[in-house]
């Protein structure tokens, strides 16, 4: 199994939070992982975008240039990664801000409203953890139960207070891929 995904955003969307969230996982599961992270002249509200590749064998380069997922959390980011992903892959688009659907039939795509879902859970800086749960529960990549540890060990002292409301976070774009 090798996954290269590209993760992209506007700074502030919480890209990078999911990029090193996943390699971190991988790790943890005994895979083999790298992130390259990517900023736009502004890190907060400029573009920001990492890849990351996730897999059973030693990774030759944490380069590549055609994806086999796109997690695009804002309009541009599909606009400019959605003709490199292959066919056969997968295209997550935050579906609260980006309107315009995947034009391509070779691909899956998967629309996950991450901003108001987080709106709904009270707290819009979760909306990245929406698309985690929706990236998990589609790809079977890694074991939600991995990313829940590695949240609990993440959030601590005064920040434990956030693991609830992340891993509800999870579990509400999980919850996109059912029925």
């Amino acid at each position: 199994m090798k996954k290269q995904i590209i993760i992209s955003g506007f700074g502030g969307q919480g890209v990078m939070s999911i990029g090193k969230s996943l390699v971190e996982a991988a790790v943890d599961e005994g895979m083999h992982a790298t992130w390259v992270p990517s900023y736009g002249p502004e890190m907060r509200g400029g573009t920001a975008n990492c890849s990351v590749v996730l897999s059973d064998e030693p990774v030759g380069s944490p380069v590549f240039t055609y994806p086999t997922e796109l997690i695009a959390m804002n309009l541009p980011s599909l606009t400019k990664f959605e003709p490199n992903v292959v066919a056969g892959g997968t295209i997550f688009v935050n579906s609260s801000i980006i309107s315009q659907k995947v034009e391509r039939t070779d691909v899956r795509a998967v629309y996950v409203p991450c901003d108001a879902i987080a709106d709904q859970l009270g707290n819009k800086k979760v909306s990245n953890m929406v698309m985690l749960g929706a990236y998990i529960a589609a790809t079977g990549a890694l074991k939600e139960e991995t990313i829940r540890h590695m949240l609990v060990e993440m959030f601590t002292g005064p920040k434990a207070k956030l693991v609830e409301l992340n891993m509800k976070a999870l579990e509400e774009g999980a919850k996109c891929l059912e029925g």
